[in-house]
């Protein structure tokens, strides 16, 4: 296994790492069964696109799609049943394999070309009419897939071609934890219960808990302090890789009531359009649970609000200086009266190898 550190004379580090290595990491988290079970099981992700891919039926049927980061081959086969005369599955895992077992089980070989490479070292017999692509990684951008969707765009796809879906929205809100609260308590009651004062470990629990990390959690709707603040959105036509380095915005929003404010929360749409009405796979608090969560973002201290609170900043996500394909997210925030604060996180290394 590649040695993730190096050791320096200011203690230990993490080294940036080659792009081969990057992409050895990557691709060998979809070699395991779970992470496919775990993304087909997600009904949301899993029917919302086989909705968006048959409500787009007169646009692909008879066409040619190119599905990026296939997998299984589940949306290929969407596409195949909704018409398509050719569906060329781009996979770079080892799960590429087992893709071509499904196509073949489903009699969908002649449709569909399973092609075990990378996608950008692929060549195609014609470019293509549709792009199909399951390319979210946490907070949207985690992993960094969108990269290769776009040069796909830009080399495979027809002028006026499809993508599906067409744009990502991304959302921030300040968040109450209730369970972070009562963890940070439970060291004020040890006394009362073992006779043993052991309240100064509060402020280590606070350091251990409220971290860097981006903590990938379920919100429920009753922790969400306000109404969600859109601060990008990404146009999957148009959107650059200069624009991916930096995806940034501004966010402003009032508190509900009287709560703490422990975190803010981070989370994604992406929008399926159709002839009537467009199709949103939604990662929202507000909406069923995916296997995206949502992102949390813990502050240093929890900050006290009441009714009409105002909270603002500006929010910026960014490739890792370690891992290009990991993200890292900067907020600087004001909460009321409160001095401007600064924060940046990054996703722990639980989630570096699995998605």
């Amino acid at each position: 296994m590649t040695n993730l550190w190096e050791m320096s004379q200011h203690g230990t580090k993490k080294r940036k790492l080659d792009r081969s290595t990057e992409d050895y990491m990557y691709f060998d988290s979809y070699s395991d069964v779970t992470i496919h079970e775990e993304m087909i099981a997600d009904t949301v992700r899993t029917n919302t696109y086989r909705m968006g891919i048959f409500k787009n039926s007169k646009s692909i049927e008879g066409k040619v799609v190119l599905d990026v980061g296939a997998g299984t081959g589940v949306l290929s086969l969407f596409c195949a049943q909704a018409g398509a005369r050719k569906v060329y599955a781009v996979e770079a895992s080892s799960i590429a394999d087992q893709a071509v077992r499904i196509v073949k089980l489903n009699q969908m070989e002649d449709t569909i070309e399973v092609i075990k490479a990378t996608l950008e070292t692929i060549e195609l017999a014609e470019q293509v009419d549709v792009i199909v692509s399951e390319w979210m990684g946490y907070a949207l951008l985690h992993e960094s897939m969108l990269n290769s969707v776009i040069f796909a765009r830009d080399k495979w796809l027809k002028p006026g071609g499809l993508i599906l879906p067409s744009r990502a929205d991304l959302y921030i809100a300040p968040i109450n934890d209730l369970v972070v609260e009562g963890r940070l308590n439970f060291w004020s009651t040890v006394k009362g219960q073992y006779g043993v004062d052991m309240s100064c470990m509060t402020d280590f629990a606070r350091k251990c808990i409220m971290n860097k990390d981006i903590t990938v959690n379920p919100v429920t709707v009753e922790d969400v302090l306000s109404h969600p603040c859109k601060f990008a959105e990404l146009d999957l036509n148009t959107v650059t890789l200069e624009q991916l380095r930096n995806v940034r915005g501004v966010f402003s929003c009032q508190c509900f009531g009287s709560s703490s404010i422990h975190a803010f929360c981070v989370w994604f749409t992406v929008t399926f359009p159709a002839e009537e009405k467009a199709l949103v796979l939604s990662t929202s608090p507000f909406k069923p649970e995916t296997h995206w969560k949502q992102a949390v973002l813990y502050l240093d201290d929890a900050v006290d609000v009441m009714q009409d609170t105002k909270v603002e900043g500006e929010i910026s996500l960014y490739p890792s200086e370690e891992n290009s394909r990991h993200i890292c997210i900067r907020v600087d925030y004001v909460i009321g009266e409160q001095k401007r604060h600064s924060k940046t996180f990054s996703i722990p290394d639980q989630y570096l190898e699995v998605k």
